[in-house]
């Protein structure tokens, strides 16, 4: 027999169907942010085309929002939902991060050690190595040149071969500054933390977070390319439109480790003042926390970031970030991008919030806009900010009169990707010119009443420094607005000046020689991510009269050596690169921070015939042929050794690979070219084509 409901509960009742609000205050406060949650994940999919998006923000230890917009897989039969399983990109640099302050709490390493005392297998050909520290891994100042990416990224294909050989491959490079010296993105040393990881624990970098991260928050939907789990809970991931194997990128530390959003905010939590979550509270020390929110930026030379966006900590990409520095909130943020994932993390310790999206397709910077949005609304749902400042109104520029003493910074500037002209004409009106890329148009910038030089639509603000080290920089500062998303604001130093390279005409005859010839990969193993795109496949040599000295942005050195010396902070001085030209068996090849690349000049054409044979020989390299015109056409029909592969191009673009579609007969294009890649030497690919 039921109780009799006492006359008080229906006093509360009435007062309840009187005034509904009051019964719901506490959830209805966040009813702005889910609504907008909801639609910023749609505008990502629909306007932005995300395939997929997954996306969380907690709370003082609880979940304000957790959704997904978009499609799982092109067939579209799962759903995708919080359990989907995204790779995180450079997110994953958390956790060696997290690592190394785990280690540092146990009194394992010290920050300020040399690295080679921990690992004194790692040598470099620059004497300078033995200055690296494990701190300047973590801040990005180690001096390092950038990434070496070969055979990392695959198609669901894990394999540790960029790990076993990546001591071997830096110990060929030198570094592009003093350790220290500059903060400037560098996925190499994570790697190297990675490694340190190891070396002190005893242990595989995958078993250290297993067991230390992800096992003690419970991040169970967290794993790295060397964990044992379902792979087809991992969201798709498409080129034009069409669904790729599952990506594999095995530099773990650096940008391999798949999560999902929630459980990204649960590793944000132990870097909150007060997580609510016991396992997160004690996972680092007040001390290790304190240590990583530093700006470590602030070492050395580079612009002051309250107005951007890369203000390196420790792990974090910035502690110091734009809009929150306007409010006077510290913000950690991370974002992730690989060819094809991408993701943002941010944490806002003191008010004890995360945020985290994940993405198949677009780009790590729309999870941080809409991370930015919904932050923001959250802090005012909950009081702790009276309003959110509106967006910068971008105006175009008004000319002004310049001082004359501007003029004298006109020049040649170079960062990672470019050469440029700077003229600075004495009416105050800057013209950038891409001396390096011709196909880049023109900027114009015009000098205002506010002592900055402003772009044409008011969105760039130009100005020149002098820096400490006496290099001169163009500083940037960017104001990005996202239709229907957000603005935001990034600074930079984007180019240093720089004089012109005077070579002998012996040297610059050898690369002007080379002039539009382009080299394509050779020791990228068969399920490689690099065969799959045309443009990710080659590397092309140009030289121009207008830049000599240069063979595209790299500076030449002698007939067969050019490289890149810019030492720009942040993000426009990072992985940088040295051309070594050799001859090998009458070929010629090209290599670059550790690619091996064959000149398209010593491409045989394919024979079309019946049973024709293909031997991969005693180096291992891939082997290229070009299509000829009577072949064009032709239908070709590959029987494949095991774990081999092959790819088919057109002019523009890959139009077969069959690592990606299958081994199936492929119709031959005009002008193309075909690679054959083996797992090892003496792998005998028979060909056949009607």
């Amino acid at each position: 027999m039921k109780k009799l409901k006492t006359p008080w509960f229906y006093v509360v009742v009435a007062i309840f169907m009187m005034f509904p609000s009051i019964a719901f205050a506490e959830n209805d406060i966040y009813t702005d942010v889910k609504k907008s949650a909801v639609e910023l994940a749609e505008v990502l999919v629909n306007d932005y085309k995300v395939s997929g998006v997954q996306y969380a923000l907690i709370s003082d230890g609880k979940i304000v929002v957790s959704g997904t917009s978009g499609i799982f897989h092109k067939a579209n039969i799962k759903t995708l939902d919080n359990k989907s399983i995204f790779g995180i990109g450079s997110i994953s640099k958390m956790f060696p991060a997290t690592a190394i302050m785990l280690l540092s709490d146990q009194g394992k390493l010290n920050l300020d050690e040399p690295v080679a005392t921990y690992l004194p297998e790692f040598k470099m050909a620059d004497e300078r190595y033995k200055e690296i520290t494990v701190r300047m891994l973590l801040n990005h100042s180690s001096g390092i040149m950038g990434s070496l990416y070969v055979n990392s990224g695959m198609y669901d294909y894990p394999t540790t071969l960029n790990h076993d050989n990546f001591l071997k491959e830096l110990a060929k490079q030198k570094l592009k500054g003093d350790p220290g010296e500059f903060s400037v993105y560098c996925n190499d040393g994570f790697t190297l933390a990675e490694l340190v990881v190891e070396k002190v624990s005893g242990m595989s970098f995958s078993e250290f977070i297993k067991k230390n991260i992800t096992e003690p928050l419970g991040m169970t939907n967290t794993k790295t390319p060397q964990d044992d789990f379902d792979r087809n809970r991992l969201a798709r991931t498409f080129i034009n439109e069409k669904e790729t194997p599952i990506e594999t990128l095995n530099m773990i530390g650096a940008g391999g480790v798949y999560s999902t959003a929630e459980d990204l905010c649960r590793l944000g939590q132990a870097y909150m003042n007060d997580p609510g979550y016991a396992a997160a509270a004690k996972l680092l020390s007040q001390y290790a926390k304190t240590k990583t929110m530093q700006k470590e930026y602030l070492r050395s030379i580079g612009p002051e970031q309250n107005e951007g966006l890369f203000g390196y900590g420790l792990g974090w990409d910035s502690v110091d970030a734009y809009p929150y520095s306007q409010y006077h909130i510290q913000a950690l943020v991370k974002g992730g991008d690989t060819g094809l994932y991408h993701g943002s993390m941010i944490v806002l310790p003191e008010y004890n919030m995360a945020f985290a999206a994940v993405l198949s397709g677009g780009s790590s910077f729309y999870g941080q806009v809409m991370g930015q949005t919904l932050l923001l609304k959250t802090l005012l749902a909950e009081n702790d900010i009276t309003e959110i400042i509106p967006p910068r109104d971008l105006q175009a520029p008004v000319l002004s009169s310049m001082p004359l003493e501007q003029t004298s910074y006109a020049g040649i500037y170079a960062n990672n990707a470019m050469v440029m002209n700077v003229s600075v004409g004495t009416e105050g009106k800057i013209t950038i010119s891409a001396l390096s890329h011709k196909d880049i148009p023109d900027e114009i910038y015009l000098y205002t009443s506010e002592g900055v030089f402003v772009n044409e639509d008011g969105s760039k603000k130009l100005t020149f420094v002098n820096e400490s080290n006496g290099k001169t920089y163009i500083q940037i500062k960017q104001f990005f607005n996202l239709p229907n998303m957000g603005q935001t604001v990034m600074t930079s130093y984007e180019y240093e000046k720089t004089e012109p390279n005077i070579i002998d005409d012996v040297s610059q005859k050898a690369w002007d020689e080379r002039n539009g010839t382009k080299y394509y990969i050779v020791n990228e193993i068969p399920q490689s991510q690099a065969y799959h795109k045309l443009e990710s496949s080659h590397f092309e040599i140009t030289t121009n009269k207008e830049l000599p000295g240069y063979a595209v942005q790299y500076k030449i050195v002698d007939s067969d050596t050019a490289w890149q010396d810019v030492q720009i902070p942040l993000m426009a001085g990072r992985d940088l690169g040295t051309l070594e030209i050799s001859n090998i068996d009458g070929k010629e090849y090209l290599s670059n921070a550790g690619s091996i690349f064959i000149s398209e000049k010593d491409m045989a054409d394919m024979y079309a015939g019946d049973n024709a044979i293909c031997t991969i020989q005693e180096n291992g390299y891939a082997r290229w042929y070009t299509i000829s015109q009577n072949d064009a056409g032709k239908t070709m029909t590959v029987n494949l050794p095991e774990n081999a592969s092959f790819a088919v191009y057109d002019e523009e673009s890959c139009v077969y690979y069959s690592t990606v579609n299958g081994n199936q007969a492929v119709k031959l294009p005009e002008n193309g070219k075909v690679v054959y890649i083996g797992e090892a030497p003496g792998d005998c690919f028979t060909i056949t084509t009607k």
